[in-house]
């Protein structure tokens, strides 16, 4: 990736969430006093003196013997070492200098890049670190990453090892930000690992192993994509833990940044009432939307097309109030099935991001009223002057009326119709908004 990376790094708890927040401007990181939150990879674009580069978030390096997990979670801070240009590693100024610390540095020095060295937690110039010079990682630099304190400082430094600006490659086309949504354990690390061709997102058997929303950038030929791994969306009455809590928050907030969801369903189980849900949530987001029928391998082996039909049929009228959205059946195990999502994605962008002219618009609008003529309500006749579209991202049109209480809803949903009729829509949703005009004197 032509963009910088820089990977922070350290043992767990000394503040690497705290931190990556503060450098992105925003709570994207999962922060708990409890070690071990961050477990996957998290990435966030910001920018310091006009430059633009990548921070990455890892998990806290133990270098444990047994955990499986815990093993996962040291690769992918590995992983994230790998990709970085530049690598922040963090340590606790209150708790002074460790023998995992030295172990970490052992480590990073092997690494050949450079090393950042900062000490974390340091709100009083009086407090001593001159210990830490002890890790041979050059200068120790303090900050405050919950005060804010040297931040600034430690910015300056990270930026003199990026490359020359004329070295970097500028990308000015926008990626297409495709938020991977679903229930917990529905396969979502999966099929985001089999998309992009490498284990990037831990994947586990146990329920709720992804917690933080996951930003992962992907070039697919000519396409720019990031794709957001997001934590198993519970019903509120299974949301126990704390941390599980902001899991769910963080994936909804993953819809909301997002321009599609793909939302997985368990072709097996069937759509269940938390996956009618989450579909709600990603219309009411105004989102674009791709169903994956996910582990379809599992119904094939039934040999016959009757339950393929079947399963199909019944998503259908299970999420019939989202009939626009492409249904996709997937599976890790075909991967050609996955190439379907890969001609979706851009079209269904395309779809959300389409402006209609108000010419085209309003012709249609002449050709709905005289097939269908709005009904007279106590009396009082519903007018529609014209209609007009005010954005994209979604497709949003606003209605120009006498009396927006005589446009029944059924009206609208009739005119939504006959715009995906007449124009492509396939996968986005759209917005229809009622506006009051009068009519003004000598006004046909």
């Amino acid at each position: 990736m032509s963009v910088p990376l820089v990977a922070l790094v350290g043992r767990p708890n000394v503040g690497k969430s705290t931190l990556f927040n503060r450098l992105v401007g925003k709570r994207k990181a999962i922060e708990e006093k409890m070690p071990g939150i961050t477990r996957d990879r998290l990435y966030g674009r910001t920018n310091w003196l006009n430059r633009d580069f990548i921070v990455i978030d890892t998990g806290g390096l133990t270098f444990p013997a047994g955990e499986k997990l815990e093993m996962q979670v040291q690769k992918q801070a590995l992983l994230a070492l790998e990709e970085s240009t530049v690598i922040v590693f963090l340590v606790d100024g209150r708790e002074g200098l460790t023998p995992l610390d030295e172990e970490i540095a052992d480590l990073l020095r092997r690494q050949r890049k450079p090393v950042v060295l900062t000490v974390n937690k340091i709100e009083n110039p009086a407090q001593g670190f001159a210990e830490f010079y002890k890790l041979g990682l050059g200068d120790p630099l303090p900050v405050s990453a919950a005060h804010g304190l040297s931040i600034g400082e430690l910015l300056d430094k990270v930026l003199s090892f990026f490359p020359p600006r004329d070295e970097q490659e500028l990308q000015a086309e926008e990626a297409i930000r495709i938020a991977v949504v679903g229930r917990p354990n529905v396969g979502k690390s999966s099929l985001i690992n089999t998309l992009l061709g490498e284990e990037r997102v831990i994947v586990s058997r146990v329920s709720g192993t992804t917690r933080d929303a996951i930003d992962t950038p992907l070039e697919q030929g000519d396409e720019k994509y990031i794709f957001i791994d997001t934590a198993g969306i519970r019903r509120k009455s299974k949301v126990i833990e704390n941390v599980e809590y902001y899991s769910v928050l963080r994936s909804l907030k993953a819809i909301d940044d997002a321009d599609l969801a793909l939302l997985l369903l368990e072709a097996p189980e069937g759509v269940t009432e938390q996956d009618q849900r989450i579909a709600g949530y990603i219309l009411e987001s105004g989102k674009a939307l791709i169903i994956a029928l996910h582990k379809w391998d599992l119904i094939q082996r039934f040999g016959q097309k009757g339950p393929e039909r079947d399963v199909i049929s019944n998503t259908r009228e299970a999420l019939k109030f989202a009939s626009f959205a492409p249904l996709v059946p997937t599976s890790v195990y075909a991967t050609r099935r996955l190439k379907k999502l890969f001609t979706l994605f851009p079209e269904v962008y395309a779809n959300y991001s389409r402006r209609i002219s108000t010419s085209l618009l309003n012709h249609l609008l002449g050709e709905a009223q005289s097939m269908n003529p709005l009904p007279t309500v106590k009396g009082r006749k519903g007018r529609i002057y014209y209609w007009t579209q005010s954005s994209t991202k979604p497709p949003t049109f606003v209605l120009f009326v006498n009396d927006p209480k005589l446009i029944h809803f059924s009206y609208l949903r009739y005119l939504e119709n006959r715009l995906r009729e007449a124009f492509d829509f396939e996968g986005t949703t759209l917005r229809l908004l009622l506006r009051a005009r009068h009519r003004r004197r000598g006004e046909k």
